[in-house]
């Protein structure tokens, strides 16, 4: 995604069982390369790590 990914938008770089399709390859953005899993963020499932996504990115901006 060129411009970037807008918050609350699925990469269209997941499958459909929501994995990434570019995972281990050199074109993974940095971004998602970087990223640690932190249960803070993520909680225990998908449904909690959106609703924190969620209250970050209201929380958050400038």
């Amino acid at each position: 995604m060129p411009q970037g990914k807008p918050a609350g938008k699925v990469c269209i770089h997941l499958n459909e069982h929501l994995l990434c399709e570019l995972f281990g390859q050199a074109e993974r953005p940095k971004v998602c390369s970087n990223f640690s899993f932190d249960i803070e963020v993520c909680g225990t499932c998908r449904e909690q790590a959106l609703q924190n996504l969620d209250w970050l990115e209201v929380n958050t901006a400038c």
